[in-house]
C-alpha cells in the first residue's frame, strides 16, 4: 500500500473538505466516487488520484482554492499522489526510483537508443549501402537487417509491457479493486475512448485559466489515436510481411503507410497542442516537480512520430539510411521510457475507471443517473 505520507495526509484533509461541499459533484468521476466513502484509506486516495484527469476544473470552481486559508488545491495533490503510485507499484520495485528525474530518465534513454542504434547500424552496414537510395521491397532491410530491428524492438517493447502489466496487476490488488470479475466493460470503455472526465460535466474544463475548454480532450485524444493507428500500421506491416509475403517499404496507398502517415500527423498534432497548454497554462493547479517528465514524454513522443514522417519524405533517397536509424533508436527510448513514465497513467486510469463503474453498478448510481 501507499505509504502514509505529507501529501496523502494532505490529501484526506482535501477530501474532508470536499465531501461537506460537494460543489464539483458533477464536474468528474472523482467526485461522485468521493461521496461513497466517510474514511479515506491512502488505497481510497490512491484511487481518486488515478481517477482524477487534471482538468483543473474543481480548482478553479473552489471557493476553499488558494489564497484561502484552506488551500484546497486537488489537481497538485492527486498529480503527486499519481506520480508517488506509479514509482510504488513499478516493477522491478527498484526502477520506481527513476520517476523522481523521469525528465532526465527519458532524455538519456533518447540519446543512449539513438546512439546505440546508429553505431550499430554504421558497423554492420556497407557505407555504399547506408548512404546511397534503396529501392524495391526489403529497402529498410538493407540497411537495418531484419534480426537487429526485431531483437531491438522486440526486446524493449516486451519488456515495457510485462513491466506495466506487472505494475497493474500490483495497482489493482493493493488499492483494493477485488477479483478481476467482468463488469461494466462498456461503460469503461466509453470513459477511456471518449475522455468523458475532460468534459467538465459537459460544459469544458478550465486547461488554461478559469475560462472552459475542451483544448486538452482533444489534444490528448488526437494523441491517443494517432499513438493507436500508428501501432495499428505497425501491426498491418508485420502482417503483410510474415502473412502476405510484402516487404516494406509498402506503396503510399498501402493500408500499413495510410495507417501510421494519419497516425503520426494526430500524434504530431496532439504532443504539440500539449505541450502548448503546458505552456500558456495557469501554474497555480500545476505540480511542478512534474512538469519537466511530462515536457520530456510529450517531446519524444513528438519526436517519434516526427521522424516516422520525416522518413516516409525521404525513404526513396540517400537520406533514408541515417533517418531509419534515428527513428529506431527514438522508438526504442520509447519503449524503454514506457514503465517509467507518465504513459503508465494509461493503465492506472484505466483500471480506477474500471473500478468505479463498478462501484457506481453495485451502489445503484447507474440507474439514478
Amino acid at each position: 500500500m501507499l505509504p502514509e505520507n505529507e501529501t496523502t495526509a494532505e490529501a484526506r484533509r482535501h477530501m474532508a473538505v470536499c465531501n461537506s461541499c460537494r460543489y464539483c459533484e458533477s464536474y468528474c468521476a472523482v467526485f461522485p466516487a468521493m461521496t461513497m466513502r466517510r474514511e479515506f484509506s491512502t488505497g481510497d486516495l490512491t484511487h481518486l488520484a488515478n481517477l482524477c484527469h487534471g482538468c483543473k476544473g474543481c480548482y478553479h470552481a473552489c471557493q476553499y482554492a488558494p489564497p484561502h486559508e484552506f488551500g484546497i488545491n486537488l489537481p497538485v495533490t492527486f498529480a503527486e499522489i499519481r506520480a508517488q503510485s506509479y514509482a510504488h507499484y513499478a516493477w522491478p520495485r527498484a526502477m520506481g526510483t527513476l520517476f523522481e528525474r523521469n525528465g532526465t530518465v527519458v532524455t538519456l534513454a533518447s540519446a543512449l537508443g539513438v546512439t546505440l542504434v546508429l553505431l550499430l547500424t554504421m558497423a554492420l552496414v556497407d557505407p555504399s549501402i547506408l548512404y546511397t537510395a534503396q529501392r524495391g521491397e526489403g529497402a529498410f532491410f538493407r540497411v537495418i537487417p531484419m534480426w537487429l530491428m526485431v531483437t531491438l524492438a522486440g526486446s524493449t517493447f516486451g519488456y515495457a509491457i510485462i513491466a506495466m502489466l506487472i505494475g497493474g496487476i500490483r495497482y489493482w490488488r493493493e488499492v483494493g479493486g477485488g477479483a478481476p470479475a467482468p463488469g461494466p466493460v462498456v461503460d469503461t470503455a466509453v470513459d477511456i475512448l471518449t475522455l468523458r472526465n475532460l468534459g467538465g460535466g459537459g460544459h469544458g474544463c478550465n486547461d488554461v485559466d478559469d475560462s472552459f475548454s475542451s483544448q486538452k480532450r482533444w489534444m490528448h485524444q488526437a494523441a491517443f489515436y494517432g499513438f493507436m493507428l500508428c501501432f495499428a500500421a505497425t501491426t498491418s506491416g508485420a502482417f503483410y510481411h510474415h502473412f502476405l509475403g510484402l516487404r516494406s517499404p509498402h506503396p503510399f496507398f498501402s493500408l500499413p503507410v495510410q495507417l501510421g502517415t494519419w497516425g503520426g500527423v494526430l500524434l504530431c498534432l496532439g504532443t504539440a497542442g500539449l505541450i502548448r497548454l503546458k505552456i500558456i497554462t495557469d501554474p497555480v493547479p500545476v505540480a511542478k516537480r512534474l512538469v519537466g517528465g511530462e515536457y520530456a514524454m510529450l517531446s519524444l513522443l513528438f519526436l517519434v512520430s516526427a521522424t516516422g514522417l520525416l522518413l516516409l519524405v525521404v525513404r526513396h533517397t540517400g537520406a533514408m539510411g541515417v533517418m531509419l536509424a534515428l527513428h529506431l533508436g527514438l522508438v526504442l527510448a520509447l519503449f524503454v521510457a514506457l514503465p517509467y513514465s507518465k504513459m503508465v497513467h494509461g493503465v492506472y486510469r484505466g483500471l480506477a475507471l474500471w473500478r468505479h463503474a463498478r462501484e457506481k453498478r453495485s451502489s445503484g448510481m447507474v440507474a439514478a443517473e
